[in-house]
């Protein structure tokens, strides 16, 4: 995903609990000549819950290992978001992936988590707790995940406005 600016690795080490979240695991098959051959896809949501929120996708011929290496991949590639007091988001952000397109809208306080499997994934392990969010066209987990995280992405707060404009408040 262009554009997006993921934590080095000191700022990782600096974190102090990760957690992961499956979202989904995909069995592909591919037939030989002594019948099928599987293999798995790992789709899992990283995030210390605190505003730092990473994708990690794996795949191996097992389902242990799969998982293993989402969440390397996941460690990889953290972003920090701002999130307000009110454990929401500052404004409407609206992004695509492929042909999925998610909008994430603040809530007020008591809202809570407003949304499908895989969006609401990456909203808990942001730290998010109050959002509506809707999703359009393709509602396949991975590029939902990649849409979320791309909007999230887009967030800028009014102190960073602020310092990119130059102009007092």
């Amino acid at each position: 995903m262009e554009g997006i600016r993921y934590l080095d690795i000191r700022e990782v080490e600096q974190l102090s609990t990760l957690s992961e979240v499956l979202v989904r695991i995909n069995r592909c098959a591919v037939v030989v000549k002594g019948g099928r051959r599987f293999s798995f896809a790992a789709l899992q949501v990283c995030g210390n819950r605190d505003g730092v929120v990473g994708l990690g996708y794996g795949k191996g011929p097992q389902v242990p290992g799969a998982l293993d290496k989402a969440a390397r991949d996941g460690r990889k590639h953290l972003i920090r978001i701002p999130v307000t007091d009110g454990g929401t988001i500052p404004h409407e952000v609206e992004a695509n992936f492929g042909a999925s397109r998610v909008r994430l809208i603040p809530a007020s306080p008591g809202t809570g988590i407003i949304a499908g499997a895989s969006v609401r994934a990456v909203c808990e392990m942001a730290g998010i707790k109050n959002v509506l969010t809707k999703s359009y066209g393709s509602t396949n987990p991975v590029n939902s995940v990649k849409a979320a995280l791309a909007a999230l992405a887009q967030l800028r707060t009014r102190e960073t406005i602020r310092e990119l404009r130059g102009v007092e408040v």
